[in-house]
């Protein structure tokens, strides 16, 4: 096996809390529970924004727990499918993180002219920042999978 195959495989067992950039799988879990969190504690200004704002974290952490759950296991079995669709997953995960943190950004914006929702307020300038965050994790871990995927 030459070396490129063998740093192209994705880890599986331990070594995906070993691995770059599947590592980052850590703070994208951190970043994107404090979003749905940060989100859900607040008063829906924009149902509509912030249902997409809600849809995205929530999916975005239940298949990125779903996919650390198989590579825990091994259940990609060493094929290169599985890093297209790794690749994939990051892509996708990007844009609906950028979508939605520029979103939840607008949104922040619009409850700064209330006074009466400081709070919110508050809370959505958290929500916005972490959603910045979570962006910023998927997108580098986007590039390294894309780079995995090339080499495989």
């Amino acid at each position: 096996m030459s070396s490129a195959t063998a740093t192209a495989a994705l880890p599986s067992g331990a070594t995906v809390l070993a691995s770059f950039p599947d590592i980052l799988v850590i703070p994208e879990f951190v970043f994107g529970g404090l979003v749905w969190i940060l989100v859900a504690s607040t008063k829906v200004a924009e149902p509509l924004s912030q249902g997409w704002v809600m849809f995205v974290s929530v999916f975005c952490f239940v298949i990125s727990t779903l996919l650390f759950l198989l590579y825990l296991c091994g259940a990609h079995g060493g094929k290169s499918a599985w890093v297209a669709l790794d690749a994939f997953y990051q892509v996708i995960a990007s844009l609906f993180y950028l979508s939605a943190a520029v979103l939840q950004a607008y949104i922040t914006i619009l409850l700064k002219e209330q006074p009466l929702l400081f709070k919110e307020y508050q809370i959505d300038i958290a929500a916005v920042v972490f959603a910045y965050a979570v962006t910023l994790t998927y997108v580098i871990h986007m590039v390294f999978s894309l780079l995995r995927w090339k080499a495989s």
